[in-house]
């Protein structure tokens, strides 16, 4: 494939991608849009286990921040009267983009942890949450950061 070849095609591919920005779904959504793997491609891990491959050089500094950017969530939820009535467990993976604003939000909770209502406004809150999102540190690259996340009320 010749470089001009190659850059119409990472350019598409960006383009595709950015115009599904600032979403969040499960990860059966994401899949079923087609549009996981593509952000896998687009979307390097923040931190590596060789620190030395990582975007982050600071990885205290790095981990902090993504805490930070949870609690943050939490607290928003919080503030719009979420209620998880017990510890709930959940895996996420955020897609950041390099200005640190969140472009995807996937996540995916066991079945049985939430009911049919807190599901829903789970939804619908983080849809309004990732709007206005934002990842403490400064980057010169999209990245994207997964982690399992133990919720509770606070």
């Amino acid at each position: 494939m010749k470089k001009r070849d190659l850059n119409i095609l990472l350019l598409l591919l960006t383009f595709s991608v950015s115009t599904f920005a600032q979403q969040s779904m499960t990860f059966d959504q994401a899949v079923k849009k087609g549009i996981y793997k593509k952000l896998d491609s687009i979307y390097p891990g923040g931190i590596d286990g060789n620190p030395e491959k990582s975007l982050f050089k600071n990885q205290d500094a790095y981990i902090k921040s993504y805490q930070q950017f949870i609690y943050e969530l939490s607290d928003f939820l919080k503030k719009n009267n979420f209620k998880w009535g017990k510890q709930v467990s959940c895996f996420n993976k955020i897609y950041f983009s390099k200005k640190g604003t969140v472009d995807y939000f996937l996540y995916n909770f066991k079945e049985g942890e939430l009911t049919e209502t807190q599901a829903k406004q789970f939804d619908k809150l983080l849809k309004k949450f990732v709007k206005n999102a934002k990842f403490s540190l400064p980057t010169e690259t999209p990245f994207a950061q997964c982690s399992p996340v133990k919720y509770n009320d606070l």
